[in-house]
């Protein structure tokens, strides 16, 4: 990460560097500056493990493709019911395994955001899902069942 988006310490300060870096035709900081902003809304949620805290900027990053996409700021609210019903691990892993698609890896995939997507995180904390979980995860990734 460049270090001028990783010495930034609110969101407000990562959008406005993300806007800026975006004016100026330098799409990598604004990357960069936009993964901070999910970094600082992830860490909101207290203590956390590293997964959960993966599985919160992902739900982050899928609020800011809609937000894009609607031009105004949208809520995952019902991720957020279920990760409030169930917890964060529980509630990847019913999303994850669901046999349709889920919305959330569509629009981020469609971006080209995957990386970001709750099947980027289960395949990179296998040790905190279920076997399925990991082979359907695997399996669209691969595909890129969008």
């Amino acid at each position: 990460m460049d270090p001028r988006a990783a010495r930034l310490t609110t969101v407000a300060e990562c959008e406005a560097l993300a806007r800026n870096a975006t004016d100026r035709g330098a799409p990598e900081l604004a990357a960069d500056a936009r993964r901070r902003a999910l970094q600082i809304r992830a860490a909101i949620h207290g203590d956390v493990t590293a997964v959960e805290n993966e599985c919160l900027q992902a739900v982050y990053a899928y609020e800011d493709v809609l937000s894009d996409n609607r031009g105004k700021r949208v809520s995952a609210s019902r991720t957020w019911q279920m990760i409030k019903r169930h917890g964060v691990l529980p509630a990847v892993e019913r999303i994850v395994t669901k046999r349709q698609v889920s919305s959330g890896f569509r629009a981020l995939a469609e971006m080209g955001l995957s990386e970001f997507a709750f099947e980027a995180v289960v395949l990179r904390h296998p040790h905190s899902f279920s076997a399925q979980a990991i082979e359907i995860s695997r399996s669209r990734l691969a595909s890129g069942d969008v």
